[in-house]
């Protein structure tokens, strides 16, 4: 069975772990999340509230991570995932994942992600030339790593698919399962 990789850790948005996660098993994959360390993971939930000039951040599901990133092989895996949330901010500066965002990027291999992930996109130095989306108050940073920023719902550019956030899952799975099928089939 081919095996989907997710790297996060603490307060990646719940929705954006846990639908891939049941998505990708669905399909037929064996799933791994990775994180700094392995544990179990505090995720959370944003929300819009009216008022508020940002989306607020409430305590969500927890969750246990299979390996670290320090034991990834990320050739054992057929494409990777990052999710968003609060966790990007912090991962992004861990070398491992750095060096599991490199191997995917350069091997042209299928990789999903969206909202904040940009941050860790970035900080791998794997945006620059590309079209992506991401979390919208993430333009200036998309930009700044020398990517297009794109406002949209499920944004292709070869086997990376992106999006803003959760609303976009239906759309933003919708376009990574093509990719997926077709380039690394769950069978």
């Amino acid at each position: 069975m081919a095996k989907v990789l997710i790297i996060t850790g603490d307060a990646a948005e719940s929705l954006e772990v846990m639908y891939p996660y049941q998505r990708l098993l669905e399909e037929g994959y064996e799933v791994d999340i990775a994180a700094p360390s392995k544990k179990k993971l505090q995720f959370v939930v944003h929300d819009f509230v009216d008022g508020f000039d940002t989306y607020t951040e409430k305590l969500g599901y927890m969750w246990d991570a299979d390996l670290a990133f320090a034991d990834v092989d990320p050739a054992d895996y057929v494409a990777l995932v990052v999710p968003g949330g609060r966790a990007p901010e912090f991962i992004r500066n861990d070398e491992d994942c750095k060096r599991i965002v490199r191997h995917f990027m350069s091997n042209d291999l299928p990789v999903a992600q969206l909202c904040h992930a940009a941050q860790v996109m970035a900080a791998a130095g794997t945006l620059e030339g590309r079209r992506t989306a991401a979390y919208p108050a993430l333009q200036l940073d998309v930009e700044a790593a020398g990517a297009e920023f794109v406002d949209g719902a499920g944004v292709v550019d070869g086997l990376m698919v992106s999006a803003r956030a959760w609303p976009d899952h239906p759309t933003w799975m919708r376009e990574f399962m093509q990719v997926l099928r077709a380039k690394a089939p769950a069978a």
